[in-house]
């Protein structure tokens, strides 16, 4: 593997985190449990389609074969998408959105504190946009678990199942592979084993601080890495997929 075919799906992978999320995000769009927390979540879902933007454009400059940024987000099959496996799975209740975001957003909060210290300069840039954004993702999530999980005793209940059921797809979040070790040693890519500890202590935290249970499970779902999916992927794909797959040649 070459330093641009490893960047090349670097890129990918960052892209189609924030692309896939943001799509999950959207379909809240006119169901949050009020106003406010519709457009919270709407703007969430603005935020990372616009870094997906961003950083997917930069990978059809990486690869380098004339393609743009919509061409590579919507016109790859579902084996050629690498975004973790909890940005695909169904919203569910509110407090599974919740849930799901409080372990993504902590996650990209430190992922992109350090991805700001990329010797890419390109990278390092959008690292330093998002990491303001995902700030206060974390926040407002973090804010809604202690309010769910010290609320009601059926909010309660609801919260901490959703931390249960999601807890097995937290452990990709941290996997390395070839990729991510060549581009280490190029100063390009970040270390994920030491941000793990820090994630950990961060989530406990503030499931403590809800009044709930950290999850205990250690058997993790993994896949996303080598372009494998659950069975809700091809569902989304074919409702982002399906203008640009009906007029393929279309033109504004």
């Amino acid at each position: 593997m070459t330093k641009q075919e490893a960047l090349y799906k670097y890129c990918l992978r960052l892209g189609d985190n924030a692309l896939i999320l943001g799509h999950r995000l959207s379909e809240m769009c006119s169901k949050a449990p009020f106003l406010e927390e519709d457009l919270a979540l709407t703007n969430f879902a603005l935020d990372m389609i616009g870094r997906a933007q961003a950083i997917l454009k930069y990978a059809a400059e990486v690869e380098g074969k004339g393609r743009n940024e919509d061409l590579i987000a919507y016109r790859r099959e579902e084996k050629e998408y690498y975004n973790h496996l909890i940005t695909e799975l169904p919203n569910g209740d509110f407090a599974h959105v919740i849930a799901r975001q409080l372990y993504v957003s902590a996650f990209e909060y430190l992922f992109y504190t350090e991805l700001q210290k990329s010797s890419d300069a390109t990278l390092a840039a959008i690292a330093a946009k998002t990491v303001k954004e995902v700030k206060y993702h974390l926040q407002h999530v973090a804010d809604w678990t202690v309010r769910l999980g010290d609320g009601t005793e059926e909010s309660h209940a609801r919260m901490q199942k959703a931390i249960n059921d999601l807890w097995m797809f937290t452990g990709e979040l941290f996997e390395m592979d070839e990729t991510d070790n060549l581009l280490l040693k190029e100063g390009v890519a970040i270390d994920l084993i030491p941000l793990k500890a820090a994630w950990e202590k961060n989530i406990s935290e503030i499931i403590g601080d809800a009044t709930l249970v950290s999850p205990a499970g250690s058997y993790m779902q993994t896949g996303s890495r080598k372009g494998i999916h659950t069975e809700y992927m091809g569902h989304i794909l074919s409702e982002m997929q399906y203008l640009q797959r009906a007029y393929p040649d279309a033109s504004w």
